[in-house]
């Protein structure tokens, strides 16, 4: 299914492969010989996303640009089955296996593996060719990868990453906590500004 909102929708390459139950929504690019599998979803709604030639998305991952992080996949990369990304740049020949997470910002160089489950942080930069093993957790910039049991080490970056600020547009409180109240509020006046409208797929743009 395709969806077009404020004057924004899906441009796919006609050597394109599309799954009948993938959702594409909104400012969403595809290239020649990418292919997107059932169940997966991607949103180009308040951002663009892009997808480059022979990429491959797999069942039922999520793909979610921000305002001002736009997410760029490049060629030849595979997004394994119930991952999630957000707002981020993926460079050519990655491996990201299933269920991995990469956040807003950051950045996998070329031909990088990120495991299954492994994380990519907030505004985190996985040099090419790195490896994060299976359930690991790379942050920082250039990205150091630690285990989930290392939370001290990990959390000692991340808070210095602005999680927050850089997804939500919010500051952490004084006690570092996040003002949940705020972001779930401006959630809800972002979804009441959307309009979608479907687009049949013998019209969606090429």
């Amino acid at each position: 299914m395709q969806f077009e909102i404020a004057g924004r929708r899906p441009r796919t390459d006609p050597g394109a492969i599309v799954a009948p139950t993938a959702v594409l929504s909104g400012d969403v690019t595809l290239g020649p010989n990418a292919v997107v599998s059932f169940g997966a979803v991607i949103l180009g709604d308040d951002g663009p996303v892009t997808i480059g030639p022979g990429t491959v998305v797999r069942e039922h991952v999520v793909i979610r640009a921000g305002r001002n992080h736009p997410v760029h996949i490049g060629a030849h990369s595979l997004v394994g089955a119930h991952s999630a990304l957000y707002g981020c740049t993926i460079e050519d020949e990655v491996f990201l296996a299933t269920r991995v997470t990469i956040f807003n910002g950051a950045r996998i160089g070329a031909r990088a593996e990120v495991r299954i489950g492994g994380v990519v942080h907030v505004n985190s930069v996985l040099e090419p060719r790195a490896m994060v093993p299976i359930g690991w957790v790379a942050v920082g910039n250039p990205a150091a990868i630690h285990p989930p049991s290392a939370h001290e080490e990990i959390w000692a970056v991340q808070q210095t990453l602005d999680l927050p600020g850089t997804v939500y547009g919010v500051a952490r409180l004084p006690d570092g906590s996040i003002d949940m109240r705020l972001v779930t509020e401006r959630a809800v006046v972002a979804a009441r500004r959307g309009r979608w409208t479907r687009v049949d797929a013998d019209e969606d743009a090429s």
